[in-house]
C-alpha cells in the first residue's frame, strides 16, 4: 500500500507538533536555545535542529542540575564540571561561568516551578551534516527545565535493588568526560529494566566497581569505611564527591574510620555492611540487594540515614551551596 505524504505549511506543521506534544507540558517546562537567544515554554517548539552535531553524532557535553524550592544546587561544581568536559573534546565553552548561571535561572523562572531538573547542553553546533567537528557552526548552547521526580516510597527515599553490569566499561578518557554520546549508558538502564533491578554497575578492566548508567556509587566496609571507586574509570561526580567532603564529620566523630577513593573489587562489595547509590536525582539511596543477596540485614543502613540527613541539611536554604533563582 502506497501512502502519500504532504508537504506541510509552517503552521500545519506546528498544529502537529503541537497535538503530537502538548501532553509534555507536565513534563517540560521551559527551554533556552541559543540560535534564537530566547526562551521557550511550548513544548512543541522544544528542539534541536537535524543539522545539529548533538542529535546527529553525539558531539557535545551535558549536566544535570536540580532546583529545590526555587534555589538551585551545586551550581558550581556542575558549571566547573560542565568546563572540563567541552576542554576533554576540544570546544570552548559557549560563554562565560556567571552569563551561564544568568541563563539558566531565567529559563527556570520561565518554566515556573520552584522544584525541577535543568539539562544543559552545549552543541559543537550546526550546519553540518558531515563527521567533520571543524565545519560545524557553534558552539550552541541549550538548557531544557524539567520534571523533577525523587524516588519516594513511603514518605523516604526508596531503597534501590542492584548488581553487576555486563555492558562493557567505557574507556578511560571518555568515561570521565560528561558527553553526549551515552548510548552503554542507555544499554545499562535497558539492562537493569530486563533484570528486574533499579541498577547495575559497570566493572573496571581491573575487576573493580566503575559506575552506574547515571550514578556513583559506594559501600560502607565492615571496618567503618565509606569507599568509592577511584576516577580512572568513572565520571567524577557531583553528589558523590560533596558526600565524600560532609562525611568527613562522621569521620571527626568516630561514626566512620575513613571517607575517600580507593579500589573496589568485586568480592570487596559482596561484603559491604552497606551499600549507596549517589547523583542529582537518587541523592544517597541505599542499596539492600546486591548480585541477589542482601546487603546487611536487607534494609537500610544508618550510615545512608546519617549521609541522607547531611545531604539534606547542604540543600537548606542557609547552605553555600544553594542559589536563589526566583529573586
Amino acid at each position: 500500500m502506497n501512502k502519500k505524504f504532504q508537504c506541510l505549511e509552517n503552521s500545519e506543521w506546528l498544529e502537529r507538533l503541537s497535538a503530537a506534544r502538548g501532553r509534555l507540558s507536565k513534563t517540560l517546562y521551559a527551554m533556552y536555545s541559543g540560535l534564537t537567544g530566547g526562551i521557550t515554554t511550548d513544548p512543541a517548539l522544544m528542539s534541536i535542529p537535524a543539522d545539529d552535531h548533538l542529535p546527529q553524532r553525539g558531539d557535545g557535553v551535558f549536566e544535570s542540575l536540580k532546583c529545590l524550592n526555587g534555589q538551585l544546587y551545586n551550581a558550581d561544581a556542575h558549571l566547573a564540571r560542565l568546563e572540563i568536559s567541552c576542554k576533554g573534546i576540544g570546544m570552548e565553552p559557549p560563554c562565560l561561568r556567571a552569563e551561564l548561571l544568568q541563563i539558566i535561572c531565567a529559563t527556570i523562572r520561565a518554566g515556573g516551578k520552584r522544584d525541577c531538573l535543568i539539562r544543559v547542553l552545549v552543541s559543537r553546533g550546526t550546519e553540518n551534516m558531515g563527521i567533520d567537528p571543524s565545519l560545524c557552526k557553534g558552539p550552541v548552547l541549550y538548557i531544557v527545565v524539567y520534571r523533577y521526580t525523587a524516588r519516594i516510597e513511603n514518605g523516604k527515599l526508596k531503597p534501590a535493588r542492584a548488581a553487576l553490569s555486563k555492558v562493557p566499561i567505557k574507556p578511560a578518557e571518555f568515561a570521565t568526560i560528561k558527553t553526549c554520546n551515552y548510548l552503554p549508558n542507555v544499554l545499562m538502564k535497558l539492562e537493569a529494566n530486563q533484570r528486574g533491578l533499579d541498577f547495575v554497575i559497570s566493572v573496571d578492566p581491573n575487576g573493580n566497581l566503575g559506575e552506574g548508567a547515571t550514578e556513583n556509587v559506594g559501600i560502607l566496609t565492615p571496618e567503618n569505611e565509606l569507599l568509592m571507586p577511584t576516577p580512572e574509570f568513572v565520571l567524577s561526580g557531583t553528589t558523590a564527591r560533596r558526600i565524600l567532603a560532609l562525611a568527613q564529620t562522621l569521620v571527626a566523630n568516630g561514626t566512620l574510620k575513613a571517607a575517600g577513593c580507593r579500589d573496589i573489587p568485586r568480592v570487596q562489595a559482596a561484603q559491604a555492611k552497606e551499600m549507596f547509590i549517589f547523583g542529582t536525582t537518587t541523592d544517597v539511596t541505599p542499596v539492600i540487594e546486591w548480585e541477589g543477596r542482601p546487603v546487611g540485614d536487607g534494609t537500610p543502613g544508618p550510615v545512608a540515614e546519617k549521609l541522607l540527613a547531611l545531604l539534606k541539611s547542604d540543600m537548606t536554604p542557609e547552605s553555600e551551596t544553594l542559589m536563589e533563582v526566583f529573586k
